[in-house]
């Protein structure tokens, strides 16, 4: 039984690994990307990152669903073909039109791994082992992203870009084939898939994105006003169809419950404040200190290889004092890690940007597993599937949020052309400009603080409660109770 655990494991982690990893990957291969298709525009293959952002923010939900409606295993191994198959497409591609399609393919694969694997985990591990199997799993989450980074520069500069997408087809096979044979499906449950709520949430993301990488690409005008206006203005069209369906793409009922919502709210602000800072702080290190891409990523490695190994330690301790009490704990040093940085300048020490990631990834190795163990004991088996989804959804939009802030903070603080340019490792500010975009970090680094101040209140607000209220333990599982019905209400 724990062999069998341990091969469950190890294909959630391969899955997970490989989808974070490709959230990344190809912002160090943008260059040579761009140069490789002679009619491509910097804002246009900048989609080639935001498509797989933008399927993986809306389709996660639904993916979940897929699975609690098919089985989790069946679907989650959908995903590692659809997977692979989008990256040995994205790796022939001919132009950077097809080249982005096959990446929202790809990202397609992705919702589908990523949407169920916190589910498996929960399916095949007892409450008092999930903690420590999302650490080993959060750090798929936890370095694949800047292990991306790395790889995308490593493997670009040795054997070219197309290879980004090829070792995703062998690595995928092995997780796949291990997920086959071990990974049993779930109970089937009676959710549908709300297409309405997908479509409007498709809506709000792609047209926020859009205007904020027009604001980067043209500046600011009535036309990127307007279109970010309307992707705001569609949230009230979007909360009302979800109150209507039996089905919701986002679980309203999810957030009626405390100790549920401030975990899920926390993941989303955490993601949103987190992951801007690594990329603005890739900027300050290629467009200021005039260090190369890959050097520049290798530097913010040290906290994330220290997250990697305490992640599980740090579950398997949440799973004896309390995630909530642990995640707000890791809140709190990602919050000091990203105040560090606040000391960066022009000549500052490199050991700065060190000390910074060591201890953000000392936060993060106790915030990831601990929320993630909050979440999934917060609900109700039947709903596994979907609640996974919906952390997972919430974490990419903030991940594609953090995408569109850092082009946005660059391109306002320096002229456009030199932000892109830095953005791509291809140019270094001088003096003046280094000064102004010092000015320009410094801001983005102080909202970063206050969204995870805010993450960290809502844990604090969660780790006050060992047991939500309306949720009722009945030996392993939680299973969400109706309130009780007044004598009125049992009259009509």
């Amino acid at each position: 039984m724990a062999e069998r655990r341990g091969l469950i494991l190890l294909s959630v982690l391969i899955g997970t690994l490989m989808s974070a990893i490709d959230t990344t990957i190809v912002i160090l291969a943008l260059p040579t990307i761009t140069s490789s298709f002679k009619n491509a525009s910097f804002i246009e293959t900048i989609w080639v990152i935001l498509i797989y952002l933008l399927v993986l923010a809306v389709l996660t939900t639904q993916m979940g669903r897929l699975g609690d409606i098919f089985g989790r295993g069946r679907i989650f191994n959908l995903g590692f073909l659809i997977f692979i198959l989008g990256s040995g497409l994205a790796g022939v591609s001919p132009t950077v039109d097809f080249l982005i399609g096959f990446r929202a393919l790809q990202g397609f694969g992705a919702a589908l791994i990523q949407a169920n694997s916190s589910a498996i985990v929960a399916d095949h591990f007892p409450p008092g082992e999930r903690g420590k199997a999302f650490g080993i799993t959060s750090m798929g989450w936890n370095i694949g992203g800047t292990l991306g980074i790395v790889l995308g520069g490593f493997i670009t500069t040795l054997i070219g870009w197309r290879y980004i997408f090829y070792i995703n087809v062998p690595i995928g096979l092995i997780g796949f084939v291990i997920a086959l044979m071990y990974i049993k499906d779930n109970k089937k449950s009676q959710t549908k898939i709300d297409y309405v709520g997908t479509s409007i949430l498709f809506g709000i993301l792609t047209l926020i994105a859009y205007g904020a990488t027009d604001i980067a690409g043209h500046g600011l005008d009535i036309d990127n006003i307007v279109e970010i206006t309307i992707g705001i203005l569609m949230i009230i069209p979007f909360i009302i169809a979800e109150s209507r369906v039996k089905s919701p793409l986002i679980e309203l009922r999810a957030f009626k419950e405390r100790l549920l919502s401030y975990s899920l709210i926390a993941a989303t602000l955490q993601a949103v404040g987190y992951l801007s800072v690594v990329f603005i702080l890739i900027m300050y290190l290629q467009g200021i200190r005039g260090f190369t891409p890959l050097y520049a990523s290798i530097l913010l490695v040290p906290g994330y290889v220290l997250a990697s190994f305490l992640a599980p330690l740090m579950g398997r301790y949440a799973d004896k004092v309390g995630a909530g009490i642990v995640a707000t704990a890791g809140i709190f040093f990602m919050s000091i890690g990203v105040f560090v940085y606040l000391f960066l300048g022009v000549g500052t020490s490199i050991y700065v940007v060190i000390l910074g990631s060591v201890i953000s990834g000392f936060g993060g190795a106790m915030f990831w597993p601990s929320n993630s163990s909050s979440v999934m004991s917060s609900s109700p088996r039947e709903l596994y599937g979907s609640i996974s989804g919906l952390l997972r959804t919430l974490s990419n939009m903030g991940t594609l949020l953090s995408y569109v802030i850092t082009i946005t903070v660059a391109a306002e603080t320096i002229p456009r052309q030199a932000a892109y340019a830095v953005f791509l490792g291809k140019y270094t500010l001088g003096t003046t400009l280094s000064k102004s975009f010092i000015t320009g970090l410094h801001s983005a680094l102080i909202v970063s603080i206050i969204l995870l101040i805010v993450a960290g209140i809502f844990s604090v607000g969660r780790a006050k409660r060992a047991r939500p209220q309306t949720l009722a333990h009945s030996g392993t599982e939680g299973v969400w109770q109706q309130p009780a019905r007044s004598d009125q209400e049992t009259k009509k």
